[in-house]
């Protein structure tokens, strides 16, 4: 099987393989970016030890108040919501 040149995208995916090894190098590596991952999965955490949510069960862990809008992590800023509602509310879909 023939190798594919550096730089052409896999038919399956919506990036080349140097754009996302430039994302992961910037966007995802910078200190706010994971200092706000920590907290999300800690909180993903903390409701799994309460058998809210499990790995793979299509649901999210959603803050009431944004992390970014001044939100916490504490118990009771957080809800399990299903995760098409968590995700799709910035197309209106909620």
């Amino acid at each position: 099987m023939a190798k594919k040149p550096e730089g052409v995208r896999d038919p399956s995916s919506h990036r080349t393989p140097e754009q996302v090894r430039k994302q992961v190098r910037g966007y995802n590596a910078r200190p706010e970016v994971q200092a706000r991952r920590v907290k999300q999965n800690a909180a993903r955490r903390e409701m799994e030890k309460e058998g809210k949510v499990h790995k793979g069960d299509g649901r999210d862990v959603d803050h009431k108040r944004p992390l970014h809008k001044g939100g916490s992590t504490d118990r009771s800023n957080l809800r399990v919501v299903s995760a098409s509602r968590n995700r799709g509310w910035a197309d209106g879909k909620v």
